[in-house]
């Protein structure tokens, strides 16, 4: 009997050291964005024929609400759906997730919610666009390159988490039966019209309210990784930007009165609040700096659907 006891007892106890190990290596360092999923090519793309929300609007600080979610509008859901960069394999693609999922959430809001949910390919983009690879890559690029070639459906070309050909069947394939595999000819590409950059708390509010999710950069670092709900904040002196996010809103706690921004990562929906995450806004501790929401305001693009 003793024996059995000691046997669960052992069980257990390398379960629960597996459940809890850490997201960080033995120096303390991240572990699932070891290597930068974000390289910056210094791009100044842009594409912008008439004037962004936040420099026609004439909207204020008091016009805008004090909690806005594209995942909860009424009711209703406009973001796309949580996804995992790194199955089946690690795959430095957080660029390509990012942006296409911001994207594809403009696109539902476009249709008003209405079937079928848009969820674009980020392979088709590692495979096609040149604006990066599993080792990472830059936000900019992507939406130059979707304005000028299209994007299509997840359904064309699933995520394999690896670098691959831009061949006709990677751009959109299906098979009959095992080892009859064929590209497809007549499917949708999605387009982007107008694209460009923005930074800083009150654009971006205007930014998302007015027209939808952005793709925002972060400096991931151990502690965030080990993140799992709440309202964030870490005090980092110098945020360099090593991780790409989509911001979908924000909020307000209603006790503390603490503002935050809701994101969405590409870490699979175990991590987190199922995928998301809230983290404080520049406003926290009267800071402006993005030193203690790890530099979320700092560095952002967003893209127009240019058909939906």
């Amino acid at each position: 009997m003793f024996r059995l006891i000691a046997v669960f007892l052992f069980i257990f106890a390398a379960v629960s050291i597996k459940a809890f190990v850490p997201l960080e290596d033995s120096e303390g360092k991240s572990r699932m964005n070891r290597h930068a999923c974000y390289k910056p090519t210094g791009s100044t793309l842009e594409h912008k024929t008439s004037p962004r929300p936040y420099e026609i609007s004439g909207l204020t600080e008091n016009d805008l609400p004090a909690a806005w979610n594209w995942c909860d509008i009424k009711g209703i859901n406009y973001c796309s759906p949580i996804r995992n960069q790194h199955i089946p394999q690690y795959c430095g693609s957080c660029w390509a997730m990012g942006t296409t999922s911001a994207l594809a959430d403009r696109i539902n809001i476009k249709r008003k919610g209405r079937f079928p949910q848009a969820y674009l390919s980020p392979q088709y983009v590692i495979d096609c666009g040149n604006a990066g690879s599993c080792h990472g890559g830059d936000m900019l690029p992507v939406y130059q390159f979707v304005h000028d070639n299209g994007i299509p459906d997840e359904t064309c070309n699933n995520y394999q988490a690896r670098d691959g050909q831009c061949t006709s069947f990677n751009k959109c394939g299906n098979c009959a039966t095992f080892g009859d595999c064929f590209a497809v000819t007549n499917y949708k590409l999605y387009k982007v019209g107008d694209f460009g950059a923005v930074s800083g708390r009150e654009k971006m509010k205007q930014e998302i309210y007015e027209r939808g999710p952005i793709a925002c950069g972060i400096d991931v670092t151990a502690k965030f990784e080990n993140y799992t709900s709440g309202i964030y904040h870490e005090f980092v002196d110098s945020p360099g930007i090593n991780h790409i996010i989509s911001v979908v809103g924000w909020g307000k706690h209603h006790d503390t009165g603490v503002e935050y921004w809701i994101a969405r990562n590409s870490w699979g929906a175990s991590w987190g609040e199922y995928g998301l995450f809230r983290i404080v806004t520049s406003t926290y501790k009267n800071n402006t700096e993005g030193q203690w929401n790890l530099g979320i305001e700092s560095d952002c693009a967003w893209a127009d659907p240019a058909n939906w």
